[in-house]
């Protein structure tokens, strides 16, 4: 799977900042993800966090689809094509597996929840379509970094549930720290880059947060 701790570090001299912001702030880091994605809670824990990152990545247009819209650049653009089409593939997986995992469990607070999640949503969405050069991309690039552990949390799921995992086909590591290096060239379109990339990570960050709070009002209730 693309983006694995090793290669972070054997790829972080490589694409500098932006490596450094993945190990600092990307999903990989946060302790609940990592138990959702070690099968270290319930079944009711992974289904509520696939309905939730459902609601942030499951519908279309996404993250990567506005950016193509946005694209600068003929590496940039072959990059967000390659990855445009591998994120439809994501997204019937994560549909199939939320319409498998049934309703959400009850929780307390489920609509200030949900509240929460559309605005995270909204607010992908908006980096994802800002006309500032390389902000776009970044927004992109950090969601096909992050998915790689994302994903990891889906394939929890549907073996619990018995569902088949298909292969990802979104771009390989290398491809994408290319982009990353031709990007950051350009000091404006490197800082705007990093910035879409940084308020990806931190979207992403907020939705751990926010399904760990969940689990714990279900666990008090």
């Amino acid at each position: 799977m693309p983006f694995d701790t090793a290669q972070i570090a054997r790829l972080g001299g490589t694409w500098g900042a932006m490596g450094s912001l993945v190990a600092s702030d990307g999903s990989a880091n946060h302790p609940y993800l990592q138990n959702l994605a070690d099968h270290l809670e319930p079944l009711r824990d992974l289904a509520d966090a696939a309905h939730f990152i459902c609601v942030l990545h499951g519908r279309h247009p996404g993250v990567v689809d506005h950016a193509l819209d946005h694209a600068r650049v003929s590496l940039e653009r072959d990059w967000l094509e390659a990855a445009a089409d591998a994120f439809a593939t994501e997204r019937a997986y994560l549909v199939r597996i939320v319409a498998a995992a049934g309703p959400l469990p009850s929780t307390p607070g489920h609509a200030e929840s949900e509240a929460a999640a559309h605005a995270q949503r909204h607010a992908l969405d908006m980096l994802a379509q800002s006309d500032r050069a390389g902000c776009a991309a970044g927004a992109a690039l950090a969601l096909a970094i992050d998915w790689a552990t994302i994903r990891e949390v889906l394939d929890a799921v549907a073996t619990r549930l018995g569902l088949a995992i298909p292969v990802s086909t979104l771009p390989l590591a290398e491809e994408t720290v290319s982009v990353v290096d031709a990007l950051a060239r350009e000091a404006s379109m490197e800082r705007a880059m990093l910035f879409g990339a940084q308020q990806v990570f931190a979207q992403h960050r907020g939705l751990w947060d926010l399904l760990e709070a969940r689990t714990s009002a279900r666990n008090r209730a």
